[in-house]
């Protein structure tokens, strides 16, 4: 397990091998220091415990945190904090996320180059010492997907710099960026081995598998929808991986070998845990509770035929709201009158529970996390050792639909049977039988929502569609409260909600705002980023 490794390492087993000690010529002569190199290229700028800034694109903050500032979810502390403004018409080039999540990528690609040049001066054509080289060039590309998605035009490094260029570098345009990374994942696709022939002993190493979703992914940024679906159909023949039958269990720690989980960031209970129940449990359980839904998630879980979710409909139970409805309502999220953790949530405004809806440090919205926490698990909540996901094989099949429909490929039902049928099926969701490509779109857009639904897809997707400012732009509703006294409920300029919504605030949303800015430390160093 690459994270784990070296979170096992000892102080004293790190100094036997003082990185100090070897020179760039003779580092990597030998493969123990190379591994050693590579388990730090994977952990980048990650952050154990609890992350209280975006430490890395591949960390629970960029992951997960990050979705509450998206239209399925509010962060607890508003939009008077760095993620807040993301999306809260704030953004700007000296936010601390926007910075964090631009350079701590140019870092690690950054050591990336200087290991893959590093394995390049060596006279040897060692198997592993090429996988190794594949694995770094996976990483480097991976951090340009995630540039060129939220920057655009930055530069593009392709060779170790010295301070003079590195602090001259030009941008790149976007597209340049885009077909950069798309070529090295092309290539390394084929140098990785397949998810079926990595030990267990390698979990949370890059495979072909991992670097085709990347692939894939940076396809449907650059619209080549074609060769989306050709990545993904060729994870699909594989047949490495399938879908997990239980959609819940899927993200306890109990299934890291579960075949669905292509690409995850490794952690270990206590060892090399995270933070995010700290983050996101409730106060009755000792968290922050920072993750918050939004009522356009709740809202989103239909009832159980199928049919959209309506308050007005008799088969919504107000005094249990996951009755039903799509199993992933439950699975997801907490509400008033849940059992967590072996207690009741109880949020509602006329509640004397220390988790009482706001104001304060308590929910804003009536909807908490469920998802990530396995219920029985009692450790450190600044230490959970379950992984955090970076690549399911539920997105491989909806990515595949939605690229075949965006490629102009008739839709049929053996398609839709293949694809988001699959995965609706897993939770006994009826299957979607739509195939006129505008409906089916929209078909799509609400069952990724539902689907990863803080998995840290939502944000990306909405740019991508070009909805963000529709979707972001918007009054944020929690929870509905059916309470006696309605004069404790928060409303919009002081009018009641048709629907017993819990007001919670006004998201700002601009248009252009899904490009996000080049920080301004960066431009002042160099100006040619301006």
């Amino acid at each position: 397990m690459v994270l784990v490794a070296i979170a096992s390492l000892t102080s004293c087993e790190l100094d036997r091998y003082p990185l100090t000690n070897f020179s760039e010529d003779t580092f990597f002569d030998k493969e123990e220091n190379t591994k050693l190199a590579l388990i730090g290229l994977y952990r980048g700028g990650i952050t154990y415990g609890v992350d209280y800034n975006a430490s890395d694109w591949w960390a629970y903050s960029a992951k997960i945190l990050i979705d509450g500032v998206s239209d399925m979810g509010y962060d607890r502390r508003g939009f008077n904090n760095n993620l807040g403004k993301l999306t809260s018409g704030q953004i700007n080039e000296n936010n601390g996320w926007v910075k964090d999540l631009y350079q701590k990528p140019y870092r690690r690609i950054s050591a990336c180059t200087r290991f893959i040049e590093g394995i390049n001066t060596l006279e040897s054509d060692n198997p592993e010492m090429e996988r190794m080289k594949a694995e770094a060039r996976f990483i480097r590309a991976v951090q340009y997907f995630y540039l060129a998605s939220y920057y655009y035009d930055v530069p593009l490094i392709k060779t170790v710099l010295t301070l003079d260029e590195a602090n001259t570098v030009l941008k790149s345009p976007r597209a340049e960026v885009l077909q950069y990374a798309i070529d090295e994942l092309t290539e390394v696709a084929n140098l990785l081995p397949r998810h079926k022939d990595l030990p267990s002993s390698e979990r949370g190493r890059a495979t072909a598998q991992a670097a085709l979703v990347y692939l894939a992914r940076t396809h449907l940024v650059a619209k080549n929808y074609k060769e989306a679906a050709v990545a993904c159909k060729q994870i699909i023949d594989w047949g490495d991986n399938k879908l997990d039958t239980d959609y819940q269990k899927l993200f306890y720690p109990s299934a890291i070998n579960s075949s669905e989980h292509i690409f995850a960031t490794q952690f270990v209970d206590d060892l090399a845990g995270h933070g995010l129940p700290q983050h996101a449990y409730p106060i009755k359980d000792g968290g922050w509770c920072l993750v918050n839904g939004s009522s356009i998630l709740f809202e989103a879980y239909d009832f159980l035929d199928g049919t959209p979710f309506s308050y007005d409909d008799p088969r919504f139970n107000k005094n249990n709201f996951g009755e039903n409805r799509d199993p992933r309502l439950d699975y997801t999220l907490i509400y008033d009158g849940s059992t967590f953790r072996g207690t009741v949530y109880s949020c509602n405004p006329e509640t004397t529970a220390a988790d009482k809806i706001g104001p304060g440090q308590t929910t804003q919205t009536g909807f908490l996390l469920r998802k990530y926490f396995d219920e029985s698990w009692n450790g450190d909540k600044s230490q959970y050792g379950n992984n955090v996901p970076l690549a399911r094989y539920a997105d491989v099949l909806m990515m595949y639909l939605e690229a075949e429909m965006e490629a102009g490929t008739p839709i049929n039902q053996t398609l839709l049977d293949q694809t988001i049928n699959a995965v609706r099926g897993r939770v006994g969701m009826p299957k979607i039988t739509e195939t006129n490509p505008d409906k089916l779109l929209k078909i799509i857009q609400k069952e990724r929502m539902i689907e990863f639904a803080f998995e840290g897809l939502r944000l990306w997707d909405l740019f991508r569609w070009g909805i963000a400012e529709e979707r972001l732009n918007q009054d944020i509703y929690g929870s509905p409260f059916y309470i006696s006294n309605q004069e404790l409920m928060k409303k919009k300029d002081g009018q009641p909600d048709p629907y017993n919504r819990w007001y919670v605030d006004k998201r700002n949303f601009k248009a252009g705002q899904e490009r996000w800015p080049i920080p301004l430390s960066e431009k002042n160093i160099n100006p040619n980023l301006r």
